[in-house]
């Protein structure tokens, strides 16, 4: 069996473990991969990598890839998990075949049986504090179990009590016969079932003892036919008890486990219980805020999914957990979206422009292109009249250096019209803010006429005050602060998370084009970033658009190596 990457080629290490298992005909099957995650929550950023390495390895290969649902512990998991997940790994761009770690309830449980049968496997009536302190500790050895030598018989008879539910939660357990002084602590006679009495979201109360992850997992993938077990390096120490539980059932050609690095973003917690500590506290509006890590939270953002690949594939294939620079994901996100967004104006901060020499109730309708640098794309109509919206940022009375926007005597180009010249601000008598402003225009300077005379040195963005559609405009941030670091406990999130992370205008107004926006489009708000409509807030006043990404880049391919 051939895949698609030639061996000449320079390649990452999976790719080249998995080259030489086919050089090595080690499979007589397809090379398969799957992806296993627990319906107990929302899948995240660094889901989405494991993803991504899976379905590569897959791809390179000719091989399949499996999403196996790892529902063994009735206590956490729950069909809108099932349901969300799916809907994730469907908008990754991937159709999987789907598959349920309880569906292999019969096989594990009788799997167990086998290892009782050979005296690798006992019922032990240790508590779970007493099972950790006869464990031992990194520098001092384990004590056996007083249950160890139970015989097989007993064994058996008690397991199958356990199943029969003769016994409350926690008074047993199956823990397998490996070695209490192993230096690796995950082969110190490790559990391998336990009782639950809890309804499961499948199979209901058809079963009360259900398998640990490190038993049933290796047991699944050999079932499924899976090759290479690819998973994040913090189950490299698990690696050893993998194999083990192989071995002893005797599979014949094995899956192999191996591991890549953890992917984290900066800024962002990657954690699935910090996640839930910081929706469970109130501090991000639920598991699909935009702030957030989860697919949910980056789909509601408007980030799209080749974005995201392109991402991935620049990462490659992590060795050991790495933090990469939100900048970097920024950027082939900014790629991704500036192909395929419309340009359009928007004003976040109105503040109101008067045109005192324009022709009274005249409107003008413009035709703007979507995208100056493809007019290909097509244009729109804009009306343009004597009253006017531009950004309340775009006016100084008293400019700083280097500012060439309006401030009193100063010219400007309006985008896709003309030049307006300032000349004074009307303020609150009480307050002092500038209400509005009142300026001039120069009819000889219309865009696309020729105009040739005097240079300005900046252009601004417009809405007509008239026509102008009134609209929400949330801008993302990170949602850590710059210096915030998260601890392996008792983070302290009213302290961590930035204010800054949401900056919401309420006041925005854009131009009429868009009262016709499209969940599904992205647009490019001139000067301020790439924009889509909130999926979750289509019914609401107004409609409610988040930034996906800011225009400015500042991640550079050649400084990231």
């Amino acid at each position: 069996m051939e895949g698609k990457v030639r061996k000449d080629e320079a390649v990452d290490f999976l790719t080249k473990t998995v080259m030489e298992d086919v050089e090595n005909e080690t499979f007589s099957r397809p090379i398969a991969t799957r992806f296993p995650p627990e319906p107990n929550g929302y899948l995240h950023i660094g889901s989405a990598y494991a993803i991504h390495v899976n379905a590569a390895i897959a791809e390179a290969f000719y091989g399949k890839m499996n999403l196996r649902f790892d529902d063994t512990n009735p206590l956490k998991e729950d069909v809108k998990y099932v349901d969300a997940i799916r809907e994730d790994v469907r908008w990754l761009g991937l159709d999987l075949p789907v598959y349920f770690g309880s569906d292999y309830s019969e096989e594990i449980f009788e799997a167990a049986l086998k290892l009782i049968r050979k005296g690798k496997a006992y019922v032990c009536d240790l508590s779970s504090e007493e099972m950790t302190e006869y464990r031992g500790t990194l520098t001092e050895s384990g004590r056996n179990s007083p249950y160890r030598e139970r015989t097989v018989e007993e064994n058996l008879s008690l397991f199958r009590q356990m199943k029969e539910g003769r016994f409350p939660d926690g008074a047993k357990v199956l823990r397998a016969k490996i070695d209490m002084s192993s230096p690796n602590i995950n082969l110190r006679d490790p559990a391998l079932y336990r009782i639950i009495h809890a309804e499961h979201y499948r199979t209901r109360s058809e079963w009360c003892v259900y398998p640990m992850y490190d038993f049933a997992h290796p047991i699944q993938d050999a079932i499924e036919g899976i090759t290479h077990s690819l998973c994040s390096a913090e189950f490299r120490d698990h690696r050893p008890l993998y194999e083990w539980v192989l071995r002893e059932l005797e599979v014949t050609e094995p899956p192999k486990q191996r591991e890549f690095g953890r992917l984290n973003v900066s800024g962002m917690v990657t954690s699935k219980r910090y996640i839930r500590e910081l929706v469970e506290g109130g501090f991000v509006d639920g598991w699909d805020d935009p702030r957030l890590p989860t697919l949910k939270g980056l789909r509601r953002r408007g980030v799209t999914p080749e974005g995201l690949r392109r991402f991935m594939q620049e990462v490659g294939m992590l060795r050991g957990s790495s933090t990469m620079d939100a900048a970097m994901l920024d950027h082939f996100i900014r790629q991704d979206l500036k192909d395929k967004s419309v340009a359009v104006m928007a004003v976040l901060d109105p503040l109101k422009v008067v045109i005192t020499n324009y022709p009274k109730d005249q409107v003008e309708i413009l035709h703007l292109h979507h995208s100056d640098a493809d007019p290909a794309l097509g244009s729109r109509d804009v009306p343009f009249s004597g009253e006017l919206y531009i950004e309340r940022e775009d006016y100084m009375e008293h400019p700083v250096p280097g500012f060439h926007r309006l401030f009193p005597g100063s010219e400007v180009r309006l985008k896709g019209a003309y030049y307006l010249k300032c000349h004074h601000a009307v303020k609150d008598p009480e307050t002092g803010e500038v209400k509005e402003l009142h300026c001039t225009y120069d009819p000889e300077t219309k865009s696309g006429t020729g105009f040739s005379g005097r240079k300005v040195k900046s252009t601004i963005h417009w809405v007509s005050a008239a026509h102008g559609v009134p609209a929400e405009i949330c801008l993302y941030g990170s949602l850590l602060k710059d210096a915030a670091s998260v601890a392996e406990s008792d983070n302290d999130w009213a302290e961590l998370v930035s204010p800054d992370s949401r900056i919401i205008y309420r006041q925005a107004i854009m131009e009429p084009w868009m009262k016709n926006a499209s969940p599904d489009a992205k647009y490019q708000f001139i000067r301020q970033g790439y924009f889509c409509l909130d999926h979750k807030d289509l019914t609401g006043p107004v409609p409610v658009f988040n930034r996906i990404v800011s225009l400015k880049d500042s991640w550079k391919r050649e400084a990231s190596r």
